[in-house]
This record gives structure tokens, C-alpha cells and sequence, in this order.
């Protein structure tokens, strides 16, 4: 697939940390827990770590318990869906659509949220715009 932010493995080496581009760009996972926006109630726009890419709207995000941050909703057309198999497990893969980023996956049990999905999503894979601070974009 072709993204509409294009660099090599070098670039994002370069613009990244070493624990965002293991996560970014080799479909690691951070620790449970850990993670920044794990438990964030912050008021605004979850966007891409890596291309800055409109994600998730803060108020799309939940508590599910299970250690990283959760959402039921992305903003349209933002996410790209892929099946992974890894770990013996049959799961849907989320990347940003706009760079290819990995994100976390999506899972059908988000119980109670208006659309019963749960998108669980690396902390490092996002950057939080507060709503009284907007980025230029």
C-alpha cells in the first residue's frame, strides 16, 4: 500500500526513539501500564507519533483495564485494518493509513461503548493535541 508519508528506514531511525520505532515501525508493544495516555482524561485529538496523522477524538476513549490507552472510534478513514497471526493469535492489526505506522488492534469486545469495539493502542504510538492548545497542521 502506498502511504502519503513515504521514508526510508533510515529517516524514521532518525526522527524516532529507539522504544518508538521498535513499537512504530516493527509492530512492537509496550509494557501494561506504562504507557502515557494509559489513564489520560484530557480533552482533545490522540494523532500519529510519527506523522502526525488525526487519529482518535478524546472523547472516543474509555477505560477498559486493559493497560493501554482504549478507544471505540478512530476519526474516519484514518486507520488501516491488517490481519495478524502472530503469536498463534488471530487478531486485526491497526496502522495509521496515512504513514503505516503500527498503532496496537482493534478487538470486538469494547462492551458498552456505542460501536462494541475496542481499539487498543500503544501510548507511544500517539501524541495528545489538547484541545486549548492546538497544533498547526
Amino acid at each position: 500500500m502506498a502511504y502519503n508519508v513515504e521514508k526510508t528506514d533510515e529517516q524514521w531511525r532518525e526522527e524516532l526513539s529507539p522504544a518508538e520505532y521498535q513499537v512504530l515501525r516493527q509492530a512492537g508493544t509496550e509494557r501494561a501500564f506504562t504507557g502515557e495516555y494509559t489513564d489520560t482524561e484530557t480533552t482533545g485529538v490522540y494523532r500519529c507519533k510519527a506523522c502526525q496523522a488525526k487519529l482518535f477524538e478524546s472523547d472516543t476513549k474509555f477505560h477498559s483495564g486493559c493497560g493501554w490507552p482504549s478507544f471505540y472510534q478512530p476519526i474516519s478513514d484514518t486507520i488501516q485494518y491488517i490481519e495478524d497471526t502472530s503469536h498463534g493469535m488471530k487478531r486485526v492489526e491497526v496502522r495509521c493509513a496515512n504513514c503505516g505506522s503500527h498503532l496496537g488492534h482493534v478487538f470486538p469486545d469494547g462492551y458498552g461503548t456505542p460501536t462494541g469495539d475496542r481499539y487498543c493502542i500503544n501510548s507511544i504510538s500517539l501524541t495528545l493535541e489538547p484541545a486549548d492548545q492546538p497544533v498547526d497542521q
